[in-house]
């Protein structure tokens, strides 16, 4: 059975298969995302007197069928986070008609109705006419600094100018190499803007050895991203708009061909999109930007000197990244980008929130702060869900983004790391340092703390 698209609209009618015979009732048509799927039980009737359970606790039935291909199709307009699929009546227990879309809730303007559903509150979003919303230029920071929060309560139209240059950096402690960068830097500057706005993005290719760069937002909504509209070649500028329409932190990168290349020299970082309801993060002390990667490249080659020297200077490898064979893992583009000459810095009592992405381009991230825990993990960069707590590790795919929180209650240096322990040989070690007094009713010894020789991970 196609989805039906008549959002809104009521309607009674029958189909009638060969293989099934389906019962439409009178009802709205909620979105696809609401029609739950189960397995067919030997007993049919128990499944309808769930359907008649559940539109007696307050979910309008819109469609019940039974197929002789197996499937019972339980279709019902549900109030709760789009995002979680129901698939069986017998788990809605926990959700009623009062209660409110998270997702509607952050989308909805700070003038709109308290039980706006997603549709409408995407509507009333469309409304916001663009060349009507007030102009602000987006502030763009290098990493691990963040923009301070957004505190208005409405859209705007936000303009965000990004180039695109090669720079050569260090980016071990043995080689330099040829980045990639958005504005200079890697990772780009993280963007914050708030659901609802319109980014005027501006992309200018100042890259002098003729590679096209774009920008694929995973916070944009439309085909590619918006590479296809942003894509410049040397020296043109290209300039788009693009409604933010879903909260959450969200990777971008360029996208032009080839792909991976692009990102594994760095041309990636986060745009993070704020609910319209500013309390659903709490505040927090300080905030910071880190984003882990990969770096494939070629053995050093040579010096033309004669000198039998090799060049500290290396270049990319596309057969290492096709293999998976990682050069480098490191955070902020290099190895040194969070050790101990430019640590992450907070104070006992204070809750820090990371902004954390895995631009990969292959390998996922279990990324682990030793010696705390995330009070709040969003995972997925998911901030209309319940947040996981008091965890220690969370995986971060390719492409990926999650925000953690943690508060610091004993003074000392923390270690940034991806737990698959092996990668802090090859750069994926940081480094956070807590000011402040002594907590010996929480950690404490009679002797003082005594690192293993050669040790990267303690201080």
């Amino acid at each position: 059975m196609a989805p039906c698209t008549t959002s809104g609209s009521l309607f009674k009618t029958t189909l009638s298969k060969t293989a099934s015979a389906w019962r439409l009732e009178r009802s709205r048509l909620g979105p696809p995302w609401k029609r739950g799927v189960r397995p067919m039980g030997t007993q049919h009737d128990s499944v309808h007197a769930k359907a008649r359970r559940a539109m007696q606790k307050g979910w309008p039935l819109i469609a019940s069928g039974t197929a002789a291909v197996g499937l019972v199709v339980l279709a019902y307009k549900d109030t709760t986070d789009p995002r979680r699929l129901q698939t069986s009546l017998a788990n809605t227990s926990q959700g009623n008609a009062g209660s409110k879309d998270r997702l509607a809730m952050a989308l909805r303007p700070a003038d709109g109705s308290s039980t706006t559903d997603l549709h409408e509150a995407l509507d009333q979003l469309a409304l916001q006419h663009v060349d009507k919303l007030p102009v602000e230029e987006a502030c763009l920071l290098q990493a691990p600094h963040v923009p301070p929060p957004i505190t208005r309560d409405h859209a705007v139209l936000l303009k965000v100018a990004l180039t695109t240059q090669p720079k050569l950096a260090q980016v071990t402690n043995r080689f330099k190499y040829e980045q990639w960068t958005f504005n200079g830097s890697v990772p780009g500057p993280l963007i914050r803007a708030r659901v609802g706005d319109v980014v005027e993005l501006t992309l200018t290719n100042l890259d002098s050895t003729g590679n096209p760069h774009n920008i694929d937002s995973h916070a944009f909504t439309g085909p590619g991203g918006g590479a296809a509209l942003t894509t410049a070649d040397e020296g043109q500028t290209k300039t788009a708009r693009f409604r933010l329409l879903f909260p959450g932190l969200y990777l971008y990168h360029c996208a032009a061909a080839p792909v991976p290349a692009h990102i594994a020299n760095g041309m990636y970082g986060l745009m993070y999109v704020q609910p319209a309801d500013a309390a659903a993060l709490p505040p927090v002390d300080r905030e910071y930007y880190v984003m882990q990667s990969e770096i494939y490249h070629e053995p050093p080659e040579p010096l033309d000197d004669g000198s039998g020297r090799l060049s500290s200077t290396v270049e990319f490898s596309y057969p290492n990244g096709m293999r998976e064979d990682a050069s480098a893992v490191v955070f902020n583009g290099s190895e040194a980008a969070l050790t101990r000459d430019h640590p992450l810095k907070a104070h006992t009592g204070e809750t820090v929130r990371i902004f954390f992405g895995n631009a990969g381009p292959n390998l996922t991230s279990s990324f682990h702060v030793i010696g705390s825990h995330f009070r709040r993990a969003f995972r997925d960069g998911d901030v209309l869900s319940p947040p996981a707590r008091c965890v220690s590790t969370i995986s971060v795919p390719p492409g990926g983004a999650s925000i953690f929180d943690l508060t610091m209650l004993v003074p000392g240096t923390y270690t940034l790391v991806d737990h698959a322990i092996f990668r802090i040989d090859k750069g994926a070690i940081g480094f956070l340092n807590v000011a402040g007094a002594p907590r010996p009713d929480v950690y404490s010894s009679s002797e003082p703390p005594a690192p293993c020789a050669g040790c990267k991970l303690h201080a």
